[in-house]
C-alpha cells in the first residue's frame, strides 16, 4: 500500500523547527514502511516571514539553510504579503505544527495559529506551550467541534511521555499528587553549581548546547516550569488552571555555598513543580526550590534528567525520568504527536 502523504505546515525554524527537519530527512523510510505516512512540509515560517512550496520543501536542504543563518525571507518561494493564517486554507495543508517561541503576552503567533487551523479542521502537534497556558479550554473547545486533533506532548518534558501517561494511563483514578523536575536547564545548573561550577558558567554552558534561550528568563525564574505545570493541570487533572494561580520562585537566588552546605546533608535543591489535591478537588500549584533526600526519586535526578511522580488511588506512585540535554526528542515528540494523530 502506498503511504499517505500529509502537506504540513511547520511554524518556527529553532532549535526544534530544524531537529522536527531533521528527523524527516533521516527517518522517512522508516515512516513511510512502518507507519505509511509521509509528512510534507510545504508551508515554512519563522519570524522573516512565510514561504509556500506546493511540492513540497526537501527538508534536509532547509534545515541546512537556516543552519547557515538564512531565513525564511530568503528562500526563492518566500511569499512578502502573505500570511500564515491566510494560507493554511488555501495551500491544502493537512496539519499545522507549532514550534514558534513562547510569547505570553499575546500568544503569537501560536495562539491565533491554532485558533485558524482548528477552525478549519486541521489537525495541530504543537510545541509552544503559549496557546494552552493561555487558552487550554478554548483550543479544546475547537478540537471538538471540528473534530481536528489536538496534540502536545512536546509542550512537557520534551520526548517524556507525561501528558501521554496521564490522559492514557491512569483511566478512573484520582491524582492526590503530581510532581516533577520540568526544566532541564535549570537542573543542569544546579547539578553544575553542586559540583563547583558558577551559576553564569553553568547558563553558558546550558545555552550552548540549545536548552537554555539566549533569555533564560522563563527557565531560571521558574516560569517554564510554571507553563508546564499548568498544562498537566488542565489536560491531566482535569483542573482548569490559569497561570496566575501559580505560586513562583526561581533559582537565582541560591548560592554555590547554600547547595554545598546542603550537600554535605544528604540533601540537595530541585526545582520542583507540584500539584496538590486540595479536599474540594481544586489543586495547590507551586513551583519553587525545595531541599530533597539526595537518595529520593527526584532528589537523584541530576544533570540533563527531568522526572516527574503520579500518586494515585488507583495507580498507586508512579515514577517516569528522561535524560535529554538537546532538542531532538522534543522535535520526535512532536513527529510521535503527528502520527498518532493521523493513525487515530
Amino acid at each position: 500500500m502506498e503511504p499517505i502523504t500529509i502537506p504540513c505546515a511547520l511554524i518556527g525554524l529553532g532549535h526544534v523547527g530544524r531537529s522536527f527537519l531533521r528527523i524527516l530527512e533521516t527517518k522517512a523510510p522508516v515512516l513511510a514502511a512502518r507507519y505509511g505516512l509521509v509528512f510534507l512540509p510545504i508551508l515554512v515560517a519563522d519570524s522573516s516571514g512565510v514561504a509556500l512550496r506546493p511540492q513540497g520543501f526537501e527538508p534536509g536542504t532547509l534545515r541546512a539553510h537556516k543552519e547557515a543563518g538564512g531565513r525564511v525571507a530568503d528562500l526563492a518561494e518566500y511569499l512578502p504579503n502573505a500570511s500564515v493564517a491566510e494560507l493554511l486554507e488555501s495551500s491544502g495543508c493537512r496539519l499545522l505544527l507549532d514550534a514558534s517561541p513562547v510569547n505570553l503576552e499575546t500568544g503569537e503567533p501560536g495562539l491565533p495559529l491554532a485558533r485558524r487551523a482548528l477552525s478549519l479542521g486541521i489537525p495541530c502537534v504543537l510545541a509552544n506551550k503559549a496557546p494552552l497556558v493561555l487558552a487550554f479550554q478554548e483550543l479544546e473547545q475547537l478540537a471538538q467541534e471540528h473534530a481536528a486533533g489536538l496534540a502536545f506532548s512536546a509542550t512537557v518534558c520534551g520526548a517524556l511521555p507525561v501528558i501521554n501517561i496521564g490522559q492514557r494511563d491512569l483511566i478512573g483514578g484520582e491524582i492526590a499528587l503530581f510532581q516533577g523536575i520540568l526544566n532541564s536547564t535549570t537542573n543542569f545548573i544546579l547539578t553544575e553549581m553542586t559540583l563547583g561550577r558558577s551559576y553564569a558558567e553553568a547558563l553558558a554552558e546550558a545555552q550552548r548546547r540549545g536548552i537554555a534561550e539566549a533569555d533564560p528568563t522563563l527557565d531560571v525564574e521558574g516560569w517554564d516550569a510554571a507553563n508546564k505545570l499548568v498544562i498537566v493541570a488542565n489536560a491531566v487533572l482535569g483542573y482548569p488552571a490559569r497561570l496566575e494561580e501559580v505560586s513562583v520562585e526561581g533559582i537565582t537566588g541560591l548560592t554555590p555555598e547554600h547547595l554545598d552546605l546542603l550537600s554535605g546533608e544528604g540533601k540537595v535543591i530541585k526545582l520542583l513543580a507540584s500539584a496538590q489535591r486540595r479536599e474540594d478537588g481544586s489543586y495547590r500549584l507551586q513551583v519553587a526550590p525545595t531541599e530533597l533526600p539526595l537518595f529520593s526519586f527526584l532528589g537523584g535526578c541530576a544533570g540533563w534528567e527531568m522526572g516527574v511522580e503520579f500518586h494515585s488511588d488507583l495507580y498507586g506512585r508512579m515514577y517516569h525520568k528522561i535524560w535529554e540535554r538537546d532538542p531532538l526528542p522534543t522535535a520526535a515528540a512532536m513527529l510521535r504527536d503527528a502520527v498518532n494523530l493521523w493513525r487515530g
